[in-house]
């Protein structure tokens, strides 16, 4: 049975759904002002893994994750670029979806926009005010009364008396209380048309806080079984979805909820404010993009990830071990028609792995085994297998020869588009980049006399290797 760990109890529990067979989540999405970031593209990978997995474990699964495309960040740098709010949110939209593509991210069933469920929040809110738990202050915003609700800081392991230490001393006069936050804000002459909407209290648009609440009962229901997100939305926007949702409907929220880890760099979270952060393409340009997947998935989602080029170089060559294994041993089937049969010795440790909180760094060692018995068995049967595998992660979907080649410049990549160079050494016809592929292989098993004997006999023939952090090139001696 699969395991989840629920930060709401904060231990693993057996997952059972509100439906027999069918699934609802939904996770937190992008605030989309700026091109997303590693960390980003953590809670990407994360939960499409999970997706993927249920999906592999024959549920219904209903997948939403949002966006936000309204925020103050969002109008800071509209008004900064002199463009609209559209406009700017759209173009970071599509980077978005192409960074998703790149990492091998499937799309979510539903991907609700903020600025299209506002007729929704503003339901939300004023449900909250009838229930005494949102009032309208003296400066126009509609906040939150969290001491209303009874339970608040559940999620987070917080207690009010542990936030009361916490206040500030600078609380804007109109909140009853330091904790409030705010559901509705009222509309500044400065800001654009397009970010104010009508309502009852007056022109305004929603807080963060009440959008996702508001996008995920309509969407899933008042009561659905997931929701996730970075561990860095747990508190307070997760707890304040709960305290918003809760509070209006009068039921249990979510039944499990599930954070992934940071991506930190030298032991600090990535961050944009801290200014360590690395963009999708600005990692895409330095490595193949099936690498940052892999990276990613060798990590538990729920660990630390450590990120620099080291790191992911390693993950690299633990991937390139598993294509070459491929390239070798070519499966006998396309994937789509491989059944997995999951009483296997392999495949059951695979699914154990995944039924144990998507412990994917365990289910990746089996990838690696069944790559070391391919080399050994030459067993096609085996080849299948693993390729089925790892389409369960999203991984190994590329032909070997464009991954060894191209996604990572094993070989030499002078000659990728024209016919490998070849000359006359010892009365024979020698492929030069066929035998640095050779050689780059059998340096990855390491089956090091093996790559010594192709060098010297490239060396004999005339041509000497170079091998450097880009890959293998070649020239004439």
């Amino acid at each position: 049975m699969l395991k989840i760990h629920n930060t709401l109890s904060r231990d693993k529990q057996d997952f059972i759904p509100i439906e027999p067979n069918k699934v609802r989540m939904y996770v937190c999405g992008m605030t989309v002002y700026d091109y997303c970031h590693a960390g980003h593209a953590r809670v990407m990978v994360v939960f499409d893994m999970v997706y993927r997995w249920l999906k592999a474990s024959g549920y219904d699964v209903t997948y939403v994750r949002n966006i936000t495309d309204i925020d103050d960040k969002i109008i800071k740098r509209a008004a900064e670029n002199n463009e609209s709010i559209h406009a700017l949110t759209q173009r970071f939209i599509d980077a978005m979806h192409e960074d998703e593509r790149a990492l091998g991210v499937l799309a979510p069933d539903h991907e609700p926009r903020a600025t299209q469920f506002v007729p929704q929040m503003l339901e939300m809110i004023a449900q909250l005010e009838q229930n005494g738990m949102a009032y309208r202050a003296a400066d126009g915003d509609v906040n939150y009364a969290v001491r209303k609700f009874p339970g608040y800081g559940k999620l987070s392991g917080k207690s009010l008396e542990d936030l009361r230490a916490g206040e500030r001393v600078d609380v804007a006069d109109s909140k009853h209380d330091p904790l409030d936050f705010v559901l509705w804000k009222h509309a500044k002459e400065s800001e654009p048309a397009e970010v104010k909407w009508e309502s009852s209290w007056g022109p305004g648009r929603p807080g963060w806080h009440i959008e996702c609440s508001a996008m995920a009962s309509e969407i899933l229901g008042r009561h659905f079984d997931i929701h996730g997100g970075g561990a860095d939305l747990q508190f307070p926007h997760h707890e304040n979805e709960i305290a918003q949702s809760e509070g209006a409907h009068q039921c249990q929220f979510v039944n499990y909820w599930m954070h992934n880890g940071f991506v930190r760099v030298d032991n600090e979270k990535m961050s944009k404010s801290l200014g360590n952060f690395f963009t999708i393409r600005e990692v895409l340009k330095k490595f193949d993009a099936e690498v940052m997947r892999f990276f990613i998935l060798r990590a538990h989602y729920r660990s630390p990830l450590n990120y620099s080029d080291m790191h992911i170089d390693d993950a690299k060559s633990a991937l390139t071990r598993l294509y070459t294994a491929l390239k070798d041993v070519p499966p006998s089937l396309p994937i789509d028609a491989i059944q997995i049969d999951w009483d296997v010795p392999a495949a059951k440790a695979f699914k154990v792995a995944m039924d144990d909180d998507f412990n994917t760094p365990e289910a990746m060692a089996v990838l690696q085994g069944l790559a070391k018995e391919i080399n050994i068995s030459k067993s096609r049967d085996v080849a299948n297998l693993l390729l089925a595998l790892g389409g369960v992660l999203g991984l190994l979907q590329q032909p070997p020869i464009r991954f060894l080649q191209g996604g990572e410049r094993i070989v030499a990549t002078l000659h990728l588009t024209a016919p490998a160079p070849t000359l006359e050494a010892r009365g024979e016809a020698l492929d030069i980049d066929a035998l640095i592929e050779a050689r780059a292989a059998a340096k990855q098993a390491k089956n090091f006399a093996e790559a010594d004997r192709i060098r010297k006999e490239l060396l004999a023939a005339g041509i000497v290797l170079e091998d450097s952090a880009a890959g293998t090139t070649w020239r004439r001696a």
